[in-house]
């Protein structure tokens, strides 16, 4: 029933946008199909927003924003792949019959993809990450927000260039990857509370202050008494 009201709802814009990513694709003689799967790599499973978070949480000044994003990858992740795709159950584009969709998809060449499409997994797992990057990092670093916006944007345009995903798709994306974000951060705050609270407790006390860097201090010292 959703599904079949999102096809009928948004069938004339999802088909316009999508006749205009065709003539992207024609006129750039397809130079833009391999960026475009290059992002479907990275961008699937979250790869990219689950390495920045780790990454981010090796050092003791980043580590809270790391929390963040790890927080709001795992909550899109829910929201998206174990709730909303499987109740909407919204069939890809490159299944349906409408118009030439199926034959854009195959100029592209994209593959098959899962079954449901709405909403979009990679542009959640983006939009979560970034938001929640440009939400905790703070205001000094303000430098964030455009290549964090850029990198979201790529990701949803890619999967609309590649006939994956119905715009409709990619939009609530970006919309279930913000509210995660905005929870993931509420979330991570609390956490910090509570364990800047109980930092003198040695097991909290290491999960705040802990230094990837002091492991490569450790090792140069060893080598330099040997």
């Amino acid at each position: 029933m959703i599904a079949e009201w999102l096809n009928s709802t948004f069938q004339s814009f999802d088909y316009s946008i999508f006749e205009f990513f065709h003539s992207l694709a024609v006129g750039a003689g397809g130079i833009l199909t391999p960026i475009a799967d290059f992002l479907a790599i990275i961008g699937d499973k979250g790869y990219v927003s689950f390495a920045i978070a780790f990454i981010l949480m090796c050092f003791p000044k980043t580590r809270k924003c790391g929390v963040c994003v790890l927080l709001a990858v795992g909550f899109g992740a829910l929201f998206t792949n174990v709730a909303i795709k499987n109740i909407v159950a919204r069939p890809r584009p490159f299944t349906s019959d409408f118009g030439a969709i199926k034959e854009w998809w195959a100029y592209v060449g994209s593959h098959p993809e899962s079954v449901n499409s709405f909403p979009s997994g990679h542009t959640t797992a983006a939009m979560s990450a970034m938001t929640a990057l440009c939400l905790a990092i703070g205001k000094c670093r303000k430098w964030v927000i455009a290549p964090a916006a850029l990198y979201a944007f790529l990701m949803g345009a890619s999967r609309i260039y590649l006939v994956v995903h119905y715009p409709s798709d990619v939009i609530a994306g970006f919309i279930v990857g913000g509210i995660a974000a905005f929870i993931a951060f509420f979330c991570a705050n609390l956490l910090w509370k509570f364990i800047e609270n109980h930092k003198e407790n040695k097991f909290w006390g290491f999960v705040l202050n802990f230094d990837i860097k002091n492991l490569f201090k450790k090792k140069e010292s060893s080598k330099e008494k040997c």
